[in-house]
């Protein structure tokens, strides 16, 4: 025997439902297209090259994985109360294709709740579990995006049918007057109702990614009510996720005895004092620092290039370059395109200033179109590959 629960309210109805599936589906793909991406950039396949042009990509990929992850929040816990009297339906399912959309619910909403409460804690830089959080975060993602392609292929008829039905028919049609006005009084404030409450979900969806946004989109920093960071709030006028004393460099990068090398594929060792590095001819760029965590910001920078750093130590052409920390176990690569971009560099300084050292004194990396944990601070070797 078939037993349905009846809605508490119009809005449990699968128009409702299909709004907001669409809505979720779209920014739970721009959001999972974009983390992947970064993932890829971080942790580069064989396969996979990531150029250094346009200098800003990252910024916005980056920018729009964050505001979507964001704007997904409110869409999602609309869409699971409209829903929520037809996950007790019974019978649980009717046949083979009714099974699996069932079934790839629980993925489903697990891995997007899953996905939203760890985004959103890394955005703050909490960690309240014994595990990775990148791993885990990447691999969910797989997960509910492959249970959202069985969902979609699951409810796609509906969906057409809910977004394609139409008011019932006006009863006078029938000759029946008093039903007539009834029937258009009771559809007209459920219409109201519906539109009203797809409006506020999608204001509070609107709200929530305005008050945060203005981390990435400078000319709205002002409205950052509920982000973390502020771009232009810090040492030198923008953030620093990781101090110096935090990772334990303050001594070293401090030290008058530092030195900066350059060997493993080269015709020649180099090995720079500060003072050396600060001889060389320097080179400006304004360039970008795109954060994981969502925020950016771009400076003025001033350094060595890392081109001419490699042709100086006799390096290969389009040669690859692994970039060390003084920091324990901390290094990015550079691939050919970025170490040999022109604006490429090893800054030492920003916006006319000293770095200051939670900002990577005596030498970071800073290059184009790169994540910023991978523009290292405190910079001691580069090894060519």
């Amino acid at each position: 025997m078939s037993v349905r629960l009846q809605p508490r309210s119009v809005l449990h109805d699968e128009r409702v439902a299909a709004v907001l599936g669409i809505a979720l589906g779209v920014a739970f793909g721009v959001c999972f297209a974009t983390g992947v991406l970064s993932h890829l950039i971080q942790n580069p396949p064989s396969w996979f090259h990531w150029p250094s042009r346009p200098a800003g990509l990252y910024r916005v990929t980056q920018g729009l994985h964050i505001a979507t992850g964001i704007a997904a929040i409110p869409l999602l816990f609309a869409k699971l109360w409209v829903v929520f009297p037809k996950l007790f339906e019974r019978p649980a399912f009717t046949g083979v294709a009714h099974f699996l959309e069932r079934v790839s619910l629980i993925p489903l909403i697990g891995g997007g709740l899953f996905q939203l409460t760890s985004g959103v804690a890394n955005i703050n830089q909490w960690y309240p579990w014994p595990f990775g959080f990148l791993l885990a975060h990447y691999w969910v993602a797989w997960i509910s995006i492959g249970a959202l392609i069985v969902h979609i292929g699951a409810k796609w008829s509906i969906t057409r049918q809910a977004l394609a039905k139409r008011s019932p028919p006006d009863a006078t049609e029938h000759g029946d007057t008093d039903i007539a006005t009834t029937g258009i009084a009771t559809t007209g404030i459920a219409t109201t109702e519906r539109r009203t409450f797809l409006l506020t979900v999608f204001g509070m969806s609107g709200l929530l990614t305005l008050f945060t946004v203005g981390q990435t989109v400078g000319f709205l920093e002002r409205l950052t009510l509920l982000a973390p960071r502020r771009p232009s709030v810090g040492p030198q006028g923008f953030p620093v996720n990781r101090t110096a004393a935090g990772v334990g460099v303050l001594e070293a990068a401090r030290s008058p005895d530092f030195r900066l090398q350059v060997d493993g594929n080269v015709r020649r060792s180099l090995t720079f004092t500060l003072d050396e590095l600060n001889a060389l001819l320097q080179h400006g760029a304004t360039l970008p620092i795109a954060c994981v965590e969502g925020w950016s910001t771009s400076q003025r920078w001033q350094g060595v290039r890392v081109r001419d750093l490699l042709a100086m130590a006799g390096a290969p052409a389009g040669a690859s370059v692994r970039v060390q920390s003084l920091q324990d176990h901390r290094s990015s690569m550079l691939n050919g395109s970025h170490a040999h971009d022109r604006d490429t560099l090893l800054a030492l300084r920003v916006n006319d200033e000293v770095l200051h050292i939670d900002h990577g004194f005596p030498v970071r990396l800073i290059g184009p179109n790169r994540p910023g944990t991978m523009q290292t601070k405190w910079v001691t070797r580069l090894e060519v590959l």
